[in-house]
């Protein structure tokens, strides 16, 4: 009886999802393509609702959905190097850990350095405003697309900035790579005190690394010109390691820095273009609308079985 009702509390959930995508609501669908596992947080904003879960799980070529209700803010990263105990639940990450101690952060945001997606639905002009930040720091590579909406710019950051991070900012034994404020904690890498503002706070040595290497990702505080992308009317997907990956690899998901595969950048014209800043996001992500109502289906079908 518990499970057949438990059964039935997840069918009226993903109803519930889809009909909330139909009325205004976004759906975001999260794909891995590392080398082994990650495991996403999900941070709403001041003033949001909370999302289906606040952290979760996600192997090597696996994805997931969650849907945002409209007017949502707040923020995603991918956690790597995770080992939480089977029975206890407990546990902590290498990179990008929320410090609850378990798989869900529960409010938590991530501990830098950790590359953030960052939304807030239904802004200005019944926009949507998104950007990759780098402001914290990088993990992992990770690119936004518009699934539904031609023409929405594509940001993100594709390159393996562990590859090429200043020994100075170096962190995890070379799991990640710290912004200049987190290593040096000065106020003109942090923009804070006389630099806490745009006309004094100017691009440093090291963010222009980083800008130079992921043209379309926040770099610094102040980077909002070449980093803040709008578009309208669409879901998105969030693909972590975007060079596309083996879904044969047997690479261990205790992997303490999942890896995009080696393929050339040259390989895939809409990455090589991501990677110089020229991509508009012509090239879409397929619609999620055919999975929502697959997901639908399958839902009554299961509903129905109870009976």
């Amino acid at each position: 009886m518990a499970s057949s009702m438990m059964t039935i509390s997840s069918v009226c959930f993903v109803v519930v999802s889809f009909f909330q995508g139909l009325v205004g609501g976004v759906t975001f669908t999260f794909t891995n393509r590392c080398g082994g596992t990650v495991w996403p947080g999900v941070l709403s904003n001041s003033g949001s609702s909370a999302l289906e879960t606040t952290g979760f799980a996600l192997g090597a070529g696996e994805r997931r959905s969650l849907a945002a209700p409209a007017g949502w803010s707040g923020r995603f990263w991918a956690r790597t190097g995770c080992a939480f105990d089977g029975e206890s639940g407990k546990g902590a990450c290498a990179t990008g850990d929320c410090g609850s101690g378990e798989v869900e952060c529960r409010g938590a945001g991530a501990a830098p350095p950790a590359t953030l997606v960052e939304f807030t639905l239904d802004g200005s002009g019944g926009k949507d405003y998104y950007d990759v930040s780098l402001v914290d720091g990088y993990n992992l590579p990770v690119v936004v697309e518009a699934a539904s909406a031609a023409g929405c710019p594509a940001p993100g950051c594709v390159v393996d900035l562990n590859e090429r991070c200043p020994a100075e900012l170096k962190a995890g034994q070379g799991q990640a790579c710290r912004s200049a404020c987190e290593a040096f904690g000065t106020p003109e890498y942090c923009c804070s005190g006389q630099y806490g503002n745009p006309d004094t706070c100017h691009p440093s040595v090291y963010s222009q690394v980083f800008k130079a290497a992921c043209p379309r990702s926040y770099s610094y505080a102040y980077d909002d010109a070449t980093s803040t992308f709008t578009c309208a009317a669409t879901d998105y997907s969030i693909t972590f390691c975007p060079r596309l990956a083996n879904p044969n690899s047997q690479k261990s998901s205790n992997d303490p820095s999942p890896r995009p595969k080696d393929a050339n950048l040259e390989d895939d014209s809409w990455l090589a273009s991501l990677a110089t800043g020229e991509v508009d996001g012509a090239a879409a992500a397929p619609s999620t609308s055919s999975l929502l109502q697959a997901t639908l289906a399958v839902a009554v079908m299961a509903l129905l079985a109870l009976h």
